[in-house]
């Protein structure tokens, strides 16, 4: 059984967890309520409606909800225990967007658990947006943050038996790009609506499993694998980062809100313009995700190729659905 696939059956254990069919990939939960990539992110959710559901606002529930995958060394995709980069080191992207436009990033930056605290920090500490690199850590340790190896044995085992057979090729990533999503590849993206009417929204990663040292996708990409407009709604994005970042993924899904689409046609429309540059054999070969919320609180997802799931939390409880695919 695939890691994400057993994560997304015992990560509820004691709680409900409803799996809604295709035609219901979309929902109105009114306000508040808080959406995010990937079923074992109800984990992730639980933590943001400790905020929501106490009258907090959306960007403190979105980094508290993204804290939870960046902190779990059983999830190699996002922070701490994530995959490392041909090289072997743990490379982390995230970011942040609130309500009034304000957005913080921070890119390829090392040793740092949580990227989205540093991400919340280039937002609401400097004049900048984005920071990358050793300069993301050295603002880091400025604030108080803490330096620590970020890789576990089991990724460091994981990632020389890769070393093997890859010849130190990124590409061999590349050419399963299917089959490693489905075990290391897994951005959460989560945005939130809060009982003020207000969105916010996060997005953290490590990456790519065995990427080229300094590979950045959109996930820390304002656009791209996040964006907010608080009139409109929010999106964020998951899978092959460089296809997002080819169409402005998130900003195109808000876009497609503003002129009326619901969340999920929204979102069917970003991965409908992939589709179209890539071409259907090339499509099929990869994988991307959407997720969207609208300010009515509507929400809906949907993806390239199956097997993308969406975790939702709102007033009645925690709910996992399956998007909906082009393939």
């Amino acid at each position: 059984m695939k890691r994400r696939k057993f994560l997304g059956l015992t990560a509820l254990t004691g709680q409900m967890m409803l799996l809604a069919k295709h035609g219901k990939a979309q929902g109105k939960a009114g306000v508040p309520v808080v959406i995010s990539t990937w079923s074992p992110n109800v984990k992730a959710n639980a933590e943001a409606w400790k905020v929501l559901s106490t009258g907090g606002n959306a960007v403190d529930a979105v980094h508290q909800g993204v804290m939870v995958p960046e902190a779990d060394p059983n999830d190699q995709s996002v922070g701490y225990g994530g995959l490392p980069d041909r090289d072997g080191r743990v490379t982390l992207d995230a970011c942040i967007m609130d309500h009034e436009g304000n957005c913080g990033s921070v890119m390829a930056m090392e040793y740092i658990k949580h990227p989205i605290s540093v991400a919340r920090v280039v937002m609401e500490k400097t004049p900048h947006v984005q920071i990358v690199g050793d300069g993301a850590l050295q603002l880091a340790l400025e604030h108080g943050f803490k330096k620590e190896n970020l890789l576990t044995e089991k990724s460091e085992s994981m990632w020389k038996e890769w070393l093997k057979t890859a010849k130190y090729s990124p590409m061999t990533t590349v050419e399963n790009i299917l089959e490693n999503i489905k075990e290391h590849h897994d951005t959460i993206g989560m945005v939130a609506l809060d009982s003020k009417g207000n969105i916010s929204g996060a997005c953290s990663t490590s990456g790519m499993a065995y990427k080229m040292h300094g590979r950045v996708g959109d996930s820390p990409i304002i656009g791209a694998g996040l964006f907010v407009d608080n009139e409109i709604g929010a999106a964020s994005a998951t899978g092959v980062g460089e296809e997002v970042v080819r169409i402005v993924g998130s900003h195109t899904v808000v876009e497609m809100m503003r002129q009326g689409k619901s969340p999920e046609e929204a979102c069917k429309e970003a991965v409908r313009r992939m589709v179209k540059l890539k071409g259907d054999e090339k499509a099929k070969n990869l994988q991307i995700g959407f997720i969207a919320i609208n300010k009515a609180g509507e929400y809906g997802c949907f993806a390239m190729n199956n097997d993308f799931t969406m975790a939702v939390h709102t007033k009645d409880g925690p709910q996992v659905i399956k998007s909906k695919s082009w393939f």
